[in-house]
């Protein structure tokens, strides 16, 4: 129970938000009403989807006020406890995108990947030429054809394209590369990459334990924000981390745990950036 504790406090939260939102639609439950894009807690407290609101902001809409106090929330919440958080903890895409990629090593396919390249800045990219078709569109471009919102919607009031959209990304997954979507396509992860980069919440690695086993490399989603492993002790400082703790539950030699940031760690890697 202990290897699997993070993903099952994941998938708690991840189900358990779903239900939320399905039992305020289904049977006018309080407690969260509305959907990943604006939502209110107890009918007191607005939340609301920071990258959204960009893409508002950029087709010249005029925001209410409870709708950018509620993005003003999230943005702070998850600049503190670490952006891409969101894409682990609380996407309902992570789900399927686990389920492929976990298939992916079950079934041995995972050298395809080789034979296809893809940037990790794909997805910065994209997140530019969403706020630029908002300008253009006069609307948020990338909530209309979004496959998290699609799925989200379709599950909590009705499949409808919610289910094309994940079974599409599954097979992306599975066939084509290597967490695809999430880790090189999705403007929502690239978003919170930057809104996380300096968060507090880290994975920290202690090399006096580690034995190189390099489990962790192997089941992380993001491989390259383990640069220090085989190098040296330290926090992950990337922003592109998802906080999954999927290197935690696999190291066997207890190397890897979450950790607050220190601000020397800080410190020392924006002067390196600088350097």
């Amino acid at each position: 129970m202990r290897k699997i504790r993070y993903l099952l406090m994941r998938r708690f939260t991840q189900i358990g938000i779903l239900v939320l939102y399905f039992g305020a639609n289904a049977y006018g439950w309080k407690i969260l009403q509305g959907n990943l894009s604006a939502s209110s807690l107890f009918e007191t407290v607005p939340l609301a989807d920071p990258f959204a609101l960009l893409q508002m902001l950029f087709a010249g809409a005029v925001l209410a006020t409870d709708v950018i106090v509620g993005a003003l929330i999230i943005a702070l919440f998850y600049a503190v406890i670490g952006g891409r958080a969101f894409c682990s903890w609380v996407c309902p895409i992570n789900m399927v995108t686990d389920l492929a990629n976990w298939l992916r090593r079950r079934l041995g396919i995972s050298d395809v990947q080789k034979r296809v390249y893809m940037s990790r800045n794909v997805r910065y990219w994209v997140m530019a030429m969403a706020l630029l078709l908002s300008t253009a569109m006069g609307l948020a471009a990338f909530e209309i054809i979004s496959p998290i919102a699609m799925a989200h919607r379709g599950l909590v009031f009705g499949m409808g394209f919610g289910i094309g959209a994940l079974v599409i990304i599954f097979l992306f997954d599975l066939f084509v590369h290597e967490n695809a979507w999430c880790g090189y396509v999705c403007p929502l992860g690239g978003f919170y990459s930057i809104l996380g980069k300096f968060s507090l919440f880290r994975v920290k690695h202690d090399a006096e334990a580690c034995t190189l086993c390099m489990k962790c490399k192997e089941v992380c989603p993001e491989k390259e924000v383990l640069f220090m492993i085989g190098k040296n002790s330290g926090s992950v400082l990337m922003g592109a981390c998802t906080n999954c703790a999927r290197c935690i539950e696999v190291c066997d030699d207890d190397a890897l745990d979450f950790s607050i940031r220190s601000q020397l760690e800080q410190t020392i890697e924006q002067t390196k950036e600088k350097a």
